[in-house]
């Protein structure tokens, strides 16, 4: 007897490896599986052979199903009795839109179980060789997103309360804002010679880190695209430290 209802899966970072061992076990069940353009491709060969798979991508200016067609995808299938697995790059109530997935497929009855999954937003920096926190260098740091939804009439990140407030900024789908936000951060007090990186596709083998200043890293980084994650604080300086020949083994840098 099928499961008929959706799980939700975080497919971490880029690396396919980085998925949870309980996400995986999922996949492996699954009757039908509704992918982003972030879930390693490897991963849906994961999927029992025969499985209907569903491309569900989303970029900047570029949606393949609006959402509303993602949730009613979802909820047709679970109710068809089905066993879906909805995956999603890093963890899905990180910027992912799990929650309203969640909220539309609990409003039509289906069952629905959350498998989180390794967010970008510390294993990008930490496969270049970034922590987020170090102690006597970053005590704190915030996740925030560099693409908003373009209905609002205003940016709800407050760029100036955050210029100062935490130690370690981490930008997540930032590719192109970092000028704005840049001019924003210093505006508020926050120094032009923080260090900052952009790190293009981390944890793959495409992984690619540029490095620099909050002043000048939006002029280093033009070249690189989506995805990429923004990182701005002390704790960018530690990268020339982590990155030893001894930490090869354990590839805190792909590049």
């Amino acid at each position: 007897m099928s499961d008929g209802r959706v799980v939700l899966v975080g497919a971490g970072p880029g690396d396919p490896e980085l998925i949870t061992l309980r996400g995986l076990r999922w996949l492996r069940r699954a009757e039908v599986v509704v992918y982003d353009h972030l879930a390693a491709a490897e991963l849906l060969d994961e999927a029992p052979a025969g499985t209907l798979q569903i491309f569900a991508g989303k970029s900047a200016g570029r949606h393949c199903l609006e959402q509303s067609a993602i949730n009613a995808v979802l909820i047709h299938h679970a109710q068809a009795g089905r066993l879906v697995v909805r995956l999603k790059g890093g963890d899905p109530f990180v910027f992912g839109r799990g929650c309203e997935e969640i909220v539309a497929c609990a409003r039509a009855g289906v069952p629905v179980e959350v498998v989180p999954g390794v967010s970008a937003a510390i294993a990008v920096p930490a496969a270049a060789g970034i922590p987020v926190t170090h102690r006597g260098v970053a005590s704190s740091f915030a996740v925030v997103t560099g693409h908003e939804d373009p209905a609002k009439r205003e940016s709800a990140v407050e760029w100036e309360r955050l210029a100062t407030a935490v130690d370690t900024l981490v930008i997540l789908m930032g590719v192109g804002a970092p000028p704005r936000i840049a001019a924003r951060l210093q505006s508020a007090g926050r120094s032009a010679d923080t260090p900052a990186a952009v790190i293009h596709r981390g944890t793959t083998d495409a992984q690619e880190t540029v490095r620099g200043t909050l002043g000048d890293i939006a002029a280093r980084a033009a070249r690189l695209r989506a995805p990429a994650v923004i990182v701005i604080g002390e704790v960018v300086a530690l990268r020339s430290l982590l990155t030893h020949p001894l930490l090869d083994a354990v590839t805190l840098d792909r590049r």
